[in-house]
């Protein structure tokens, strides 16, 4: 059911690969809730992945950008308020890789070129986009940007590598850049930590499989979906989160404070 949460807003979606992705489902649903955007991902990931589809599915441009490329920004943003016809509403940064994992490098074992390259890909690209928003005044007030990001960047999950580290980093700049976008443009930054969930970039992790049983039988009311992702993305771009900004929010079913599940103790009874 549509409420028309985001009639007459408009933004931009990164990172949207092929419905199975978060940044797929909620471009959906921004769509039926009255939003337009333009989508863009990086020129590879559009070779790869099904973003046309999803762009007839939704009357939307697309725009190829490199997140890490501040020419490759600027041209995005600009061109997005002539398509769009205006300031920006709203922002998802779905955007996240770790060479080192994709290479099969261990956590004790890194390539720091690898690491340099998915810092900048998943975590310093936050900071790239909120800047250049910023600096081309691009964000209506009461606009609100989120990113998605996972309870790695608190607790340790050994196969999760590099990618919590980077996780970490980009909780720190929506706090940082949360603040100063919301003092000078009242502007809102939050980050979605979501629940383990089976994307195609989720599946690649090590042990993906067995960890989303396990935080399944840890959340009490198990784990939460892309499209549920989705849905709670659409409450923080609507006017009804005006006052919520530089938070962390857990969206995990309630794992992040659950610290130990019933199921989980009858695996050792």
């Amino acid at each position: 059911m549509a409420y028309n949460l985001l009639k007459g807003k408009r933004g931009i979606i990164f990172g949207a690969l092929d419905e199975n992705s978060i940044a797929w489902k909620t471009a959906l649903s921004v769509h039926e809730e009255g939003g337009t955007f333009v989508l863009t991902n990086a020129p590879i990931a559009l070779r790869m992945g099904q973003l046309k589809e999803l762009g007839e599915k939704t009357g939307s441009e697309i725009i190829p950008a490199d997140a890490t490329s501040e020419e490759d920004l600027n041209n995005l943003i600009t061109k997005s308020m002539e398509i769009l016809g205006g300031k920006i509403d709203f922002v998802l940064h779905s955007i996240g890789m770790s060479v080192n994992v994709r290479k099969g490098r261990s956590y004790m074992d890194e390539n720091y070129d690898f690491t340099a390259k998915g810092w900048d890909i998943s975590a310093l690209s936050f900071h790239k986009v909120m800047q250049t928003l910023y600096k081309n005044d691009a964000m209506n007030e009461w606009g609100s940007i989120v990113a998605l990001t996972y309870m790695a960047a608190q607790r340790s999950f050994p196969d999760y590598n590099d990618m919590a580290d980077n996780k970490a980093y980009l909780e720190s700049v929506a706090r940082s850049f949360g603040y100063f976008f919301g003092k000078d443009k009242k502007v809102r930054v939050n980050t979605i930590s979501q629940s383990p969930t089976a994307t195609t970039a989720g599946q690649g992790i090590k042990g993906f499989n067995g960890f989303i049983n396990f935080a399944e039988k840890m959340s009490p009311l198990g784990n939460a979906s892309a499209q549920d992702c989705a849905d709670y993305t659409l409450t923080l771009f609507s006017d009804l989160t005006r006052k919520v900004t530089m938070q962390n929010l857990f969206h995990d079913g309630g794992f992040s404070n659950t610290g130990v599940s019933r199921e989980v103790m009858d695996k050792f009874e």
